[in-house]
């Protein structure tokens, strides 16, 4: 099977102005973007797994999957 690799990019506001955010902030980029990225695929991923079964369903030529 051909797998092509999507590119979808996310983006989190944040108020500057709460103290949560400030901390996430105070961090270094790169380690904001892994807390970022791993709340996503704890808390999105689950629930898209019921979506992609439905979507997947009886389809004969693609299957849409959430990979790491």
């Amino acid at each position: 099977m051909v797998k092509i690799p999507h590119t979808l990019k996310f983006e989190t506001e944040l108020d500057e102005n709460n103290p949560v955010a400030r901390r996430l902030l105070s961090l270094p980029y790169a380690e904001q973007v892994d807390m970022l990225e791993d709340m996503l695929k704890v808390l999105v991923a689950p629930k898209l797994a019921d979506i992609l079964a439905e979507l997947n369903e009886n389809n004969s030529y693609a299957l849409l999957k959430v990979v790491e």
